[in-house]
């Protein structure tokens, strides 16, 4: 006789299957929230790290700041050197200015004119003097120009007071110093041309080769007070011009 099951075989299998469905479903549930933790543990240590690293970056920042502001410091304290420096370079560059100055005072002045008042007021000089004729005040002119040491002149005002003296005209120049070019061996460029006024009108040397010139170069007495008497004269033409 065969065996018939009577029993609800497709309820038992439908109970089977939902049981495999939520064992599976829960299996997924607990992959997944292992997962999320996984992740959540990885992302916070990540976070961790960060902070950490901004952190020591933070720390090199505010290191980094105080070392600038130091170096700030220091610029502004090489910026003063620096200044001083110059300062001091200017004074010793100039420190013999005034030492040639009255050198080239002394060769660019004629025997015919004289000063009475000197000025100056940074690199502008003010001379102020007497001449015997609007010539010499020319010719003096002409001698601070040709000067390494002195520049440009003008003349603020020449008058003729009409006195007796040799020297009647008043005169006022305004001159702009200047520092000279140097050479290789560190003297002024225009140093030659300054000397030969200068050794022009020192004395004369007789020469060896020419003995029998040398009595000729003395001058007569007679002609010398003729002269002598003949300067005043002059002086009083020159006043009346």
């Amino acid at each position: 006789m065969a065996h018939v099951n009577l029993l609800p075989w497709r309820a038992e299998r439908r109970k089977l299957r939902e049981r495999e469905f939520f064992g599976q479903l829960g299996m997924a549930f607990v992959v997944g929230l292992g997962f999320v933790l996984v992740w959540a543990l990885w992302m916070g240590a990540r976070i961790n790290n960060q902070n950490d690293r901004n952190t020591i970056l933070q720390g090199e920042i505010k290191q980094l700041d105080v070392k600038i502001a130091k170096i700030k410091d220091l610029e502004k304290v090489r910026e003063h050197l620096l200044a001083r420096k110059q300062i001091i370079e200017q004074l010793q560059s100039d420190r013999s200015k005034m030492v040639h100055l009255f050198d080239e005072l002394v060769k660019t002045i004629p025997n015919s004119a004289r000063l009475t008042m000197l000025k100056q007021v940074g690199d502008t000089m003010s001379l102020d003097g007497v001449a015997q004729s609007n010539a010499s005040v020319a010719e003096y002119m002409r001698n601070i120009e040709t000067s390494p040491w002195m520049g440009h002149v003008d003349l603020r005002s020449t008058v003729n007071s009409h006195d007796a003296s040799r020297t009647p005209y008043r005169f006022g120049l305004t001159v702009k110093l200047r520092k000279p070019k140097t050479d290789s061996n560190g003297m002024p460029a225009d140093a030659s041309t300054v000397a030969a006024p200068a050794n022009a009108a020192g004395p004369r040397v007789p020469s060896k080769t020419t003995p029998a010139a040398a009595p000729a170069k003395k001058p007569d007495s007679a002609p010398a007070n003729a002269r002598a008497k003949a300067s005043p004269a002059l002086a009083k033409g020159g006043a009346t011009q």
